[in-house]
């Protein structure tokens, strides 16, 4: 470092064409300066400098090696404007890791907005249900649900999702509608794998809480599989109401006890342990906060 600091002040001497003025930018003393040229030439064991009482001149060997301090310099620069850029703006891959119920399209209709501000901008998506390990993988930023447990990564709160009940028009047509919980012990009923904290079932209507422990006839660890099951008529199943909005809105998916609250489920960001977040990473965070709520 100090043989790095060294040829900074050196390429200052010559650019500034003495030892006082690149004193002067450099808020050194002349003295001090001197010193930076004579360590270089002592540790490389060839004059630098050619010093006359009116001025100084670039011996064969400093100009060489002018050339080789002027391009560090260029290269340390350039080195901090893409750090400053890759801060301040969302550039370069921005690698997200979410469960795969997140590849139905949520996550595309939250960044669209970001990826089309900023050409410089890639996406990478890692859909898993199993966790992944953030540094190993370089991931910038993962989507979780449930509570999250301490651990050294940061779990930003974006949103809390309601389920809702859904089934097919078809099932609904051949089953009929319940009316009240308790009817959904006579229907085929799409389960998710304890993990998700979804069983038992509980409802609840103002005061009134209904606890249900419903035989899963289809169980999977998949909000997808589940959803995928149910637009088949194979049943009634739980989704997370953001992932299936637009089934309901096509009418392919019909709510089953609309007017009974299901559990939430809550969805965080969870970063690496970082003191600055880059830009990127900083603007997908709040365009998930806008879009989830």
């Amino acid at each position: 470092m100090d043989e790095l600091r060294s040829m900074a002040v050196f390429a200052a001497v010559i650019e500034h064409g003495s030892m006082n003025a690149a004193g002067r930018t450099l808020g050194m003393t002349a003295s001090a300066v001197s010193q930076h040229i004579k360590r270089l030439e002592q540790q490389h064991q060839v004059a630098l400098l050619h010093r006359t009482t009116r001025k100084l001149t670039l011996t064969e060997a400093g100009s060489v090696f002018y050339r080789s301090c002027a391009a560090m310099l260029a290269a340390a620069s350039q080195a901090s404007v893409q750090m400053a850029a890759l801060r301040d703006e969302p550039v370069g891959e921005l690698r997200i890791a979410a469960p795969s119920g997140f590849a139905s399209g949520v996550l595309g209709q939250a960044l669209a907005p970001l990826l089309a501000a900023n050409p410089g901008l890639s996406l990478r998506l890692f859909f898993q249900d199993e966790m992944i390990d953030l540094v190993q993988h370089r991931i910038d930023l993962a989507l979780r649900a449930g509570n999250q447990p301490d651990s050294t990564l940061v779990a930003r709160h974006l949103a809390d999702w309601p389920f809702v009940l859904v089934a097919s028009p078809a099932y609904l047509a051949a089953r009929g509608m319940p009316q009240q919980p308790g009817q959904l012990y006579q229907h085929d009923w799409i389960g998710l794998e304890q993990e998700h904290g979804l069983s038992p079932l509980r409802l609840q209507r103002e005061d009134e809480i209904e606890v249900l422990r419903l035989r899963s006839r289809i169980a999977s660890n998949s909000m997808l599989s589940a959803r995928a099951f149910a637009l088949g008529g194979l049943g009634i199943a739980m989704q997370p109401a953001p992932e299936v909005r637009a089934e309901l809105q096509a009418g392919v998916l019909l709510q089953v006890l609309p007017d009974w609250q299901a559990p939430v489920l809550p969805v965080y960001a969870v970063t690496p342990r970082r003191d600055v977040l880059p830009a990127k990473v900083r603007h997908a965070i709040a365009l998930l906060q806008q879009s989830m709520h």
